[in-house]
């Protein structure tokens, strides 16, 4: 199965069917050689869906995702006659498996490609399942290992030099990557959400076949996902209602809300535990936290005020990017007009005394919610919410996938659809019994 340049595969991995067909209209438009029934799209709609992409593009190839991990045979044999010129095994299936695969599919006119996702040692075995047949591996690294941070290109690399056959790549790459995949030994570059989540998706397409045939690095704003040392950049795109549906609608102080509209903060917690009214460990924090850092302030949610404008005037000084109590602040008018964003559950014009009761640096509750050192805050117009720090890189990059999935679904709203009709809600409705 030799290619003579490499070949742009979009994976449709939709559970509606009008909107993959939407989608692959506009990919094949922008350059796409391949187009993939995904696997979420198989479960929800069958091979009606290979049926349908290959009436519409009969010209291009269509790969099944079915992922086949036993019945090879037959699974190979059905996805061929419904139109599929390419159909996935998994290389974890037992060899017997994977030799009926490759025999329906030679005898069926399908391509067998071995999907290596979570195989221990996927050089080894891509060499055995080479040795049995299949026509292409794949280096898949899934959805939510990318959520960690993680991508493909190192194995890439490494099984690229072991075998003959095609290898493909799947796995976050977008138009700032994919240059590299090519570099790293790819032959065919399965994209999802750079393609699927994008409000165009065929300059998008296009502009992954132009990196593609001229080494380039295309900027693309979205789809990127955050590291370690990256979380902040992308905190900065989302929101809190994003970070929340990505935490399964969890994470939120509720009750605590901005001092003024247009208030937004994000950054590490600095965390302070202080008596009802009493000012003096909040105050003695904003010498111990540095630029970036957030106050997150536990006050017993009640008045009098643990905090003003003279405080907000030594925050400013320190670099810190905003305040968070659970409790009462003063001053507000002053406040709003230093603009260091401030979020509390009261505000009222009395302030307690400093007694110095409390700590900093310990673990506190906000509005019942846990909060540790070094945790991830995010605060706006919708309130706050706290990531997890050991589960910092995970979220954040979920929430931007949430960011990005809704871009898409607002395009299509603004094209004249509804979000009742996107969603296909009534498809969807849960079924008693």
């Amino acid at each position: 199965m030799a290619t003579e340049r490499p070949l742009l595969q979009v994976a449709l991995d939709f559970v509606d069917l009008d909107r993959a067909l939407l989608l692959a209209e506009e990919s094949v438009a922008g350059g796409a050689d391949w187009i993939e029934a995904g696997t979420p799209l198989i479960k929800s709609v069958g091979l009606d869906a290979v049926r349908e992409l290959k009436r519409r593009f009969p010209d291009k190839t269509v790969v099944a995702d079915l992922k086949i991990m036993d019945a090879g045979r037959i699974e190979v044999e059905y996805a061929a006659k419904a139109g599929a010129g390419a159909v996935t095994v998994l290389a974890l299936a037992s060899d017997a498996t994977i030799a009926e695969c490759i025999e329906a599919g030679r005898h069926y006119g399908a391509k067998v490609i071995a999907d290596l996702v979570n195989v221990p040692d996927p050089v080894s075995r891509a060499r055995e399942v080479e040795a049995l047949g299949v026509d292409a591996v794949n280096v898949h690294t899934p959805i939510d290992v990318q959520m960690q941070g993680l991508f493909p290109f190192d194995t890439l690399r490494a099984v690229a030099g072991a075998v003959g056959v095609p290898v493909s790549v799947a796995g976050g790459i977008t138009s700032e990557t994919i240059a590299d995949a090519v570099a790293s030994g790819a032959r065919i570059v399965i994209v999802g959400g750079a393609i699927t989540k994008a409000t165009d998706a065929t300059a998008a397409t296009r502009a992954l076949r132009t990196a593609i045939e001229t080494g380039q690095t295309i900027e693309s704003g979205l789809f990127r996902r955050a590291t370690a040392d990256t979380i902040g950049a992308v905190l900065a795109q989302v929101s809190v209602a994003n970070v929340s549906d990505a935490m399964h609608r969890g994470g939120v102080a509720p009750g605590i809300y901005p001092l003024a509209p247009g208030m937004r903060c994000f950054g590490r917690a600095v965390t302070v535990r202080t008596a009802p009214g009493d000012w003096a460990k909040p105050v003695q924090a904003v010498d111990q936290a540095g630029p970036g850092d957030v106050l997150v302030i536990e006050a017993g949610g009640v008045a009098p005020a643990i905090w003003g404008e003279l405080a907000t005037n030594s925050a400013i000084m320190r670099g810190i990017a905003g305040v968070i109590i659970d409790g009462a602040a003063r001053d507000a008018g002053d406040i709003r007009r230093l603009t260091l964003p401030l979020f509390s559950k009261l505000v009222c014009p009395n302030a307690g005394e400093p007694k110095g009761f409390g700590e900093i640096g310990a673990s506190v509750r906000i509005s019942g919610v846990e909060v540790h050192p070094g945790d991830w805050i995010l605060a706006d117009d919708d309130g706050v919410v706290v990531i997890p720090g050991a589960q910092a890189v995970e979220i954040t990059n979920r929430a931007m996938d949430v960011l990005e999935r809704e871009n898409r679904i607002r395009e299509e709203i603004q094209r004249g659809s509804t979000l009742a009709a996107v969603a296909e809600l009534l498809k969807w409705e849960k079924r008693s019994g």
